[in-house]
């Protein structure tokens, strides 16, 4: 585990990890948002790094040159970051890890922090994501909580995950977790998949209310609440000029309340939906 550096091993009391990875699993940066959200509320503390080295293929996610505040050039990296912070009044500390899901070696990628996990005792792992889906920005966002222990399910009050198909990092690493005997469970936001070109601060603020309850937490999210409505009224205001994609929330709205499955947009109108928001951007 050579490609882990650890500063320094903290002593944790019967720690609970939260992880999440920009990327295919994290729709509208919700996820990612959410885990650097805990980090900065908690005053996490950085105490591990992930050398990006043998996980990226750098012609697909180049690095980046910036200048330091002394005028130096630097060069960031993709970065996978650990962090720790003490929880005065739950019975559980917290790590976060937060970082991009990787192009190579997911195995063992997933291996490294299963094994980081369990070397701090962590009792529970909780990964975020974020997916598309027919939902209207509207509406509070609907979270979905799933464990594949039937056990963890129960208590934790999730559903066990029975999804098949396609996966990203977070599916390699829950069954990672599993082949390591570390208690897993998966929180995932519903993003509007028409809204494209935005951060989602309702799905953020959604996934934090779910994490409050795992974590034994209450985080302060006016801050997030006031973004949220902030999006909402722009993502309207941008909308109002064509009654095409309004129609089409509408149905998404009553699909919502009613508990029905919405109808799919055709390609035609999803089109024109991507095109015109894009065409917001500047607004």
């Amino acid at each position: 585990m050579d490609f882990i550096k650890v500063d320094r091993l903290p002593e944790l009391r019967d720690p609970i990890a939260v992880v999440a990875f920009a990327g295919w699993n994290d729709a509208a940066s919700a996820a990612t948002t959410a885990a650097r959200f805990v980090v900065k509320r908690l005053g996490a503390r950085k105490f591990a790094t992930l050398d990006p080295e043998m996980f990226f293929d750098f012609k697909e996610r180049r690095p980046a040159v910036r200048m330091t505040m002394r005028g130096d050039r630097e060069v960031q990296w993709p970065q996978q970051d650990f962090f720790f912070a003490r929880n005065p009044s739950g019975p559980h500390d917290i790590v976060i890890a937060v970082g991009v899901e990787p192009h190579l070696r997911w195995r063992t990628f997933a291996d490294g922090h299963t094994s980081l996990f369990r070397d701090l005792g962590v009792a529970t792992v909780v990964s975020l994501g974020a997916l598309m889906a027919d939902v209207p920005h509207t509406r509070s966002p609907r979270i979905t909580g799933t464990a594949q222990d039937p056990d963890v399910a129960a208590r934790l009050n999730l559903t066990t995950s029975r999804y098949e198909g396609p996966t990203g990092i977070v599916g390699i690493m829950h069954e990672g977790l599993r082949r390591g005997s570390v208690t897993a469970a998966s929180l995932w936001a519903n993003v509007p998949h028409y809204v494209t070109t935005a951060q989602n601060p309702g799905a953020t603020m959604a996934l934090l209310k779910r994490l409050e309850t795992i974590l034994g937490l209450t985080f302060d999210l006016r801050e997030l609440s006031t973004a949220n409505d902030r999006f909402i009224a722009e993502v309207n205001a941008a909308l109002s000029g064509n009654p095409d994609v309004q129609a089409y929330v509408a149905r998404l709205e009553a699909a919502m309340d009613s508990g029905d499955v919405p109808e799919p947009a055709g390609e035609d109108l999803l089109g024109d939906i991507e095109a015109f928001l894009r065409g917001q951007r500047d607004d």
